[in-house]
C-alpha cells in the first residue's frame, strides 16, 4: 500500500534546500492517483512550462515519452532502480535548450523506506553550443569557409545515400582538382598572395557549380567537388569543362595577372562503393595522373593499386636503407684499345624479404619522389669508395682503376653534393681522381648556373664528371662546351644492333668526333658481342661496358675479375 503524502510542515526543510539550488529541482512522490510534485523551486516550474509549451526534438510519440521527465520519474518509482540520468532537448522562444537530468532517491531514515525522488535539470545549452561551434570549426577550412576533408566526407555521406536510387547503380562522382605550379606562385609572391589565390579559386569554382554540388578544400591547393551525375561520365565532363573555363581569364594578385592552370581527375561511384573516403582517394590518384597528361583523368582500378604499391615500396625502401639491406654490384669498364680494366661502375641492388628482387627501375623513381634518394645516394657514394679502399688493402697497394657512381638529379637539388663527396673520399682515404660522377643530360642542363657551381666544386677535388646517356636528352653544344665535363657515355640505344646499321654507326662516329674536339673521352654502354667491341674500337671509342665483358659483379668477384684481366687483358 502506498504511503500517504507528507504534510506541508514536513517539507519545509526541502523547500529551503530547493530554493537555494540555481537550477531546476523538485521533490517527487507517487500516490495511487499518480506522480506528484511535492515541492519545486521557481526554476523548475519555469522549466516545466517551457517544455510543455514547445516541441520536443524527438518526432515519434514513443521517443517523446522516453525523453519526458514525468515518464522517466514514473518508471523509476515502478522499477525501484537506484538512480536515472537522461538528456532532454526542446525548442523554446530563445532557441534550442539542452538539459542533463537526474533522478535520485531521498533517504529519510533507516527505518522508513525511501518514497521521495529528487529531480534536477542542469542547463547544458552553452556547452552544446560550444561543442557545435567547435565541431563546425573542425570541419571547415578557415581560409575559404568551405568544408575541409573531414567535413566534406561527412557531408557527402548523407548526400550520396539520399541520391542513390534503390536497387540500381550509384549516380554520383567526386571530381578532384589542384592548381598546377601553385608552389612557384607561393614562393615568388609570398604566402599572403598564395592565400588570396586560393580564396579567388574557391569563389570562381563555386560560381560555376550547380545547386546541390558540394565544393571542399581538402588540402593546401587541392579541392574536391561532389556531384550527382545521372548521366554518368558525360555529366562529369560538363562539370570539369565549366571548372576549366572558370580560369580562362587570369587572376589578378596585387599588380600581377596570374594564369591559373588546374589538373582535374574524377572517380565515379560503383554499385558497391559505400566508402566515400576511398572514392576521394581514387579521385586524388586520378588528379596525380592528370598533372602528367594535362587532360581530365578518370580513375581506373589499377591507378590506386599502383599508388598503394609505390607506398609499400617506399616504406620497405626506407627500412632497407635504415637497416643496411641494400647491396652494391660492380660492372667493369674496359679500355677498348688495350683490353685492360679501366674501372667499375657501382650499381645498387635490393632484394627485399617480402617483395623479393626489386629492380632499380622500380625503386629509384620511388626514392626520388619520396626524397629517400638523398640517404640512398650518400650510402652508395660511401659504399663504392669504401669498396675501392678495401681492394687496395687486399692488393697491398693502390689499384690503377677508377670507380663510377651515378648521381640523381633530385639529389643534386636537395643535397649538398660536394660535401657528401668530400666526406666519402676522406673517410675512405681515396683520392678524388679515382672517382667518376655520372650525371644525366637532363640533370646537367636543368639549372646551368647551379650545375656549373657543382661541377666546379667536384673539379676542385679532382673528381671526374661523365655525362650519362648522351644523345638521348636535349643538351646543346653551347652548354656541353661551357661545362667541365670529362667523359661522354654513349647511350646503349645507339650501340645495340649497331652492326649493319649505317645510321647508328654514323651517330656513334659523330659523338666520338665531338668528344675528341672538346677534349673529352668516350664510353660506350651495352656492348654485347665481340663485333660491337671491335667496331667501337675502330671508331675511336675509348672505353666500353656490357655483358660481352661481364655482368655486374659482387665486390669479391669484381676484385678477382680485375686480377685476372690485369694478368691477361683481352677485348
Amino acid at each position: 500500500m502506498t504511503a500517504p503524502l507528507p504534510a506541508v510542515e514536513d517539507l519545509r526543510g526541502y523547500t529551503a534546500f530547493l530554493k537555494a539550488l540555481p537550477y531546476p529541482a523538485a521533490l517527487l512522490t507517487q500516490s495511487p492517483s499518480g506522480l506528484h510534485v511535492l515541492v519545486g523551486n521557481a526554476e523548475f516550474f519555469s522549466f516545466v512550462e517551457d517544455q510543455a509549451a514547445n516541441e520536443l526534438l524527438d518526432c515519434e510519440d514513443s521517443q517523446r515519452r522516453q525523453r519526458n521527465w514525468r515518464h522517466r520519474a514514473q518508471a523509476m518509482f515502478d522499477s525501484q532502480r537506484r538512480s536515472d540520468r537522461f538528456e532532454l532537448e526542446f525548442h523554446d522562444r530563445l532557441g534550442l535548450r539542452a538539459y542533463s537530468c537526474s533522478l535520485t532517491w531521498v533517504e529519510e531514515d533507516d527505518a522508513q523506506p525511501a518514497r521521495l525522488v529528487l529531480f534536477t535539470a542542469t542547463d547544458r545549452t552553452s556547452e552544446r553550443n560550444a561543442e557545435s561551434t567547435l565541431r563546425k570549426e573542425l570541419m571547415t577550412d578557415s581560409l575559404t569557409s568551405l568544408p575541409n576533408r573531414i567535413g566534406f566526407v561527412e557531408q557527402i555521406e548523407g548526400l550520396a545515400e539520399n541520391g542513390r536510387p534503390a536497387a540500381s547503380k550509384a549516380t554520383y562522382a567526386i571530381i578532384g582538382f589542384d592548381l598546377v605550379r601553385f608552389s612557384r606562385i607561393n614562393e615568388s609572391l609570398g604566402a599572403m598572395a598564395g592565400d588570396e589565390l586560393i580564396i579567388t579559386v574557391a569563389r570562381r569554382v563555386k560560381s560555376v557549380l550547380r545547386a546541390g554540388d558540394v565544393l571542399a578544400r581538402i588540402g593546401g591547393n587541392e579541392f574536391a567537388i561532389f556531384a550527382h551525375v545521372g548521366h554518368g561520365l558525360s555529366e562529369v565532363l560538363q562539370i570539369a569543362e565549366r571548372v576549366r573555363k572558370a580560369f580562362e581569364a587570369p587572376i589578378r594578385l596585387s599588380t600581377y595577372l596570374i594564369n591559373v592552370e588546374v589538373a582535374l581527375g574524377c572517380a565515379l561511384a560503383q554499385e558497391d562503393s559505400d566508402d566515400i573516403e576511398r572514392l576521394l582517394r581514387q579521385a586524388q590518384a586520378a588528379v596525380k595522373r592528370a598533372k602528367k597528361s594535362g587532360a581530365l583523368e578518370v580513375y581506373r582500378a589499377n591507378v590506386l593499386r599502383e599508388a598503394l604499391k609505390r607506398f609499400t615500396l617506399e616504406n620497405r625502401l626506407r627500412e632497407a636503407i635504415d637497416n643496411g639491406e641494400l647491396t652494391m654490384v660492380f660492372q667493369p669498364l674496359i679500355n677498348l684499345q688495350t683490353g685492360a680494366v679501366k674501372g667499375f661502375e657501382a650499381l645498387t641492388r635490393w632484394e627485399d624479404s617480402v617483395l623479393g628482387q626489386v629492380s632499380p627501375n622500380e625503386f629509384i623513381p620511388v626514392a626520388e619522389e619520396s626524397g629517400l634518394i638523398v640517404p640512398l645516394g650518400r650510402w652508395a657514394m660511401c659504399e663504392c669508395v669504401q669498396t675501392l679502399a678495401d681492394w687496395d688493402r687486399r692488393f697491398g697497394e693502390t689499384l690503377p682503376i677508377t670507380m663510377n657512381v651515378n648521381l640523381s638529379p633530385v639529389q643534386m637539388v636537395r643535397d649538398n653534393v660536394p660535401r657528401a663527396v668530400e666526406e666519402a673520399l676522406r673517410y675512405a682515404g681515396i683520392a678524388g681522381n679515382r672517382l667518376i660522377i655520372e650525371l644525366t643530360e637532363s640533370a646537367l642542363i636543368a639549372d646551368p648556373d647551379k650545375t656549373r657551381q657543382l661541377l666546379g666544386a667536384l673539379q676542385a677535388m679532382d673528381v671526374t664528371v661523365a655525362m650519362d646517356d648522351f644523345g638521348t636528352g636535349f643538351s646543346n653544344l653551347a652548354s656541353l662546351q661551357s661545362l667541365p665535363i670529362d667523359v661522354l657515355k654513349i647511350d646503349r640505344s645507339f650501340v645495340t644492333d649497331m652492326i649493319g646499321d649505317a645510321d647508328k654507326i654514323a651517330i656513334v662516329r659523330a659523338i666520338v668526333s665531338l668528344a675528341g674536339a672538346l677534349g673529352m673521352e668516350t664510353t660506350a654502354e651495352g656492348i654485347e658481342t665481340p663485333d660491337m667491341a671491335d667496331a667501337l674500337r675502330k671508331l675511336g671509342c675509348h672505353f666500353g661496358q656490357g655483358y660481352h665483358f661481364a655482368r655486374p659483379l659482387p665486390p669479391q668477384e669484381a676484385f678477382h675479375y680485375w686480377l685476372e684481366r690485369s694478368a691477361a687483358p683481352t677485348i
